[in-house]
């Protein structure tokens, strides 16, 4: 971690439960600790008194926007001497700490009234701290992260919201860079406005005289931006101009949403920028700050998916947290709220939720556990309506979001053996505006685009003034920018690949060139089989895993009861079933006899699962029961085996592989067992470099093992959280 100014303090200047959220006490501070600090490398200046009170009477709005800049700058004692030479002016009538009322009301008007917010047991009240970045975060899909390691947090210390930002020591000092990361749809936006909206109450963050939230939805609006432009935006988005003529004791700039940022950072290529006033790219203007180069004195805060998150080097990030997922308890709560007077409703999706494993996983992130709420409500009202208790319960991902597209579409005359025009033509342009929101979810997701501006749906034919129908607000997220336009995205990101799919194979029965290609030029590609090929080898030859859940989908079009229940509404009846079986031999020719078991390998087992092709599953499974597990050596047995112990039950409690692996298969299944809480491995001969790597395994940052059985080479041992580092 990055050293920040003041560290050679052997002790901060307050104890454990000072009030330091006055003005007056926060400059005390800074002058303390400067005092403390004189041989310190980094030039730090104070706002004093006389600062601190220069911005009240600067004059115009303009002006004091400027004033708040130049002191974010650390260019208090240039402005005084431009101050000496005014006229006197009162500097009494509005002190800071009434304008910090008006300041938490707007912000209060803006994050909304939810009664969850600000609620002392809201489940975003702690965070995880963590020390970095996994190689599973780094690479994967967020589904991919979830399912690995079995929807099972990694033990770490926990945080509590009102100690986010201050030293997690007497000897420590506050962070200036602070990173929370999360998968998609567990909660970032929602922890940020619970956060702003305990820090209006006075609940939070008591050091902070401002907090300034902003979003990456809002600066990609714009193209150029400089530091006295973006304060100037913010405050405008918040109420009164004449907020930003108050002094900062310390600031919390939010940044919310890297992973939505339309422009990569890269720290390498970035020059560096200290002027306020030049007017530089979003992004140079985001490295800046996040180098302090920008505004240093204020503290930064930012939330991504992991994946996003990489892009910020580690030593720039003074601290790190994670948002965990719910617990089985908080996903009954949450399907609870959803269903708040039908108990016998609620009871059939509960049952259904946790029969399913796959689908218990995923319900650990609540956006999903609230679009599966959804869908399996319309399927149970759908069984009651048409009486029919027969009606098949949805076992893949993809028959999960077909029942969800079938509550969007409203299911009108689906059950019906007449259809009436009306009905008819309606769903006819549903299916329309679908394949042009595919089109964009499609192009979206091979530029890593989620959000979306009037512009982008204007340039692929989508009619705004439809998108406020049922059918565009069961998927797309409406919001206002700062720049008054407006944004969308996909409610979850696994819509947007959802629809994307639908697509994708809609289109490649009549595209004659590469649809992944942008210019639309490539070696002439003929039939949906061809397309599929081309689909599969990019997301299995990708170093990361953005395309794995698409393809999941992709394949699970071609399940015959997805097409079922998609027939007429956004696919033809029996469309493509002909290459079911073909279909299944391109994605088993993926499973290469690669050293290791690798993530995109694993995720052709779950293609074919959502194909409804389990065979190969099924006879590995089998073999673990009866422990005939030692003959099945090849690639294909050895990835259907590492995606057993992420998705089977036989290996949920504990992963038993007594007298059933070879050296061999041990090392390619390395990369996967790790992710085990429990594992058994009595009776198998081991070599020395095995041991040798399987104690390097254990030391990982991935490593989940909390106890492993090795009979006849180790004793029993068990490791704790904190062991696990020096194995």
């Amino acid at each position: 971690m990055q050293a920040e100014p003041f560290s050679t303090l052997e002790q901060p200047p307050w104890q454990e439960g000072d009030n330091i959220g006055s003005p007056g006490s926060v400059l005390a501070l800074y002058s303390q600790l400067l005092a403390a600090n004189t041989d310190s490398t980094r030039k730090q200046e104070v706002w004093t008194d006389r600062e601190t009170c220069l911005a009240y009477s600067v004059g115009s709005p303009a002006e004091q926007v400027k004033a708040l800049v130049d002191l974010l700058a650390g260019k208090g004692s240039q402005l005084l001497q431009v101050r000496d030479k005014m006229p006197d002016s009162p500097l009494g009538s509005q002190s800071n700490e009434s304008r910090i009322p008006k300041h938490s009301e707007a912000l209060l008007s803006r994050v909304g009234n939810d009664p969850e917010l600000g609620s002392p047991s809201h489940r975003l009240a702690s965070l995880m701290l963590v020390e970095g970045l996994t190689d599973l975060q780094l690479k994967e899909h967020d589904f991919t992260q979830v399912e690995a390691t079995r929807g099972v947090w990694h033990p770490a210390r926990v945080i509590t919201l009102d100690r986010l930002f201050l030293p997690l020591s007497r000897v420590s000092i506050p962070p200036r860079v602070s990173l929370t990361i999360g998968v998609a749809g567990v909660g970032k936006t929602t922890l940020v406005r619970h956060f702003v909206h305990c820090w209006a109450r006075g609940q939070v963050g008591k050091g902070f005289s401002r907090v300034l939230p902003l979003t990456f939805r809002d600066l990609n609006t714009y193209e150029k931006l400089s530091a006295d432009r973006l304060i100037q935006s913010i405050f405008s988005s918040i109420g009164e101009a004449s907020l930003v003529a108050t002094a900062p004791d310390r600031v919390l700039l939010v940044l919310d949403g890297l992973d939505e940022c339309k422009t990569p950072l890269e720290f390498s290529n970035t020059m560096a920028c200290s002027d306020p006033k030049k007017e530089i790219q979003v992004d140079h203007l985001i490295t800046n700050i996040i180098r302090g180069n920008l505004f240093p004195e204020i503290s930064v805060w930012i939330t991504s998916r992991p994946s996003a998150a990489g892009q910020i080097p580690g030593g720039l990030v003074d601290r790190m947290t994670e948002i965990r997922g719910l617990t089985e308890e908080e996903i009954k709560v949450c399907l609870e709220q959803m269903f708040p007077e039908e108990q016998n409703l609620l009871g059939q999706v509960l049952s259904q939720v946790q029969a399913n494993r796959a689908l218990y996983l995923m319900c650990t992130v609540p956006a999903f556990c609230r679009l599966t709420g959804l869908a399996l409500g319309h399927l149970y009202r759908t069984r009651l309506a048409v009486q029919d208790i027969e009606l098949p319960l949805p076992q893949t991902l993809c028959e999960l979001y077909s029942w969800y597209f079938r509550m969007a579409l409203g299911g009108e005359g689906q059950d019906k053996e007449k259809v009436s025009p009306r009905i008819k033509q309606v769903t006819q342009g549903a299916r329309k505006m679908v394949g042009t929101l595919g089109r964009l979810a499609f192009h979206g997701l091979v530029k890593k685009k989620y959000v979306f501006y009037e512009q982008d749906m204007k340039a692929f034919g989508v009619d705004l003034a439809l998108l406020q129908n049922t059918l565009c607000s069961c998927l797309l997220q409406r919001e206002e920018t700062l720049a008054s336009s407006v944004a969308y995205c996909f409610i979850h990101l696994s819509l947007q690949e959802f629809v994307a799919a639908t697509y994708y194979y809609s289109a490649s029965k009549r595209a004659i060139f590469d649809l992944f290609t942008e210019s639309g030029m490539s070696w002439p590609r003929l039939g949906f089989l061809a397309h599929f090929r081309c689909a599969a080898q990019r997301a299995t030859q990708a170093k990361d895993g953005r395309l794995d859940v698409f393809l999941r989908f992709l394949s699970g079009l071609l399940s015959p009861r997805v097409n079922t229940l998609l027939a007429g509404s956004l696919l033809s009846q029996g469309e493509h079933q002909s290459y079911r079986d073909q279909v299944a031999e391109v994605l088993q020719g993926f499973l290469h006899p690669d050293a290791a078991v690798c993530a995109r390998a694993i995720n052709v087992l779950y293609c074919l699962s959502e194909l409804r092709h389990t065979e190969l599953a099924c006879s590995v499974e089998e073999a673990m029961r009866s422990g005939t597990l030692a003959g099945m050596t090849s690639p294909s047995h050895r990835t259907a085996l590492a995606y057993l112990l992420q998705m089977s039950d036989i290996c949920s409690p504990e992963a038993d592989f007594s007298l059933c692996l070879s050296q061999h298969v041990l090392q390619s299944l390395l990369p996967q067992l790790l992710y085990c809480q429990s594992l058994r491995l009595d009776n198998n001969q081991f070599q020395d470099p095995v041991m040798e790597l399987l104690g390097s395994v254990l030391s990982g940052k991935d490593c989940r093992i909390r106890k492993i059985r090795m009979k006849t080479v180790w004793p029993t041992l068990t490791l704790s959280s904190q062991a696990q580092g020096s194995s």
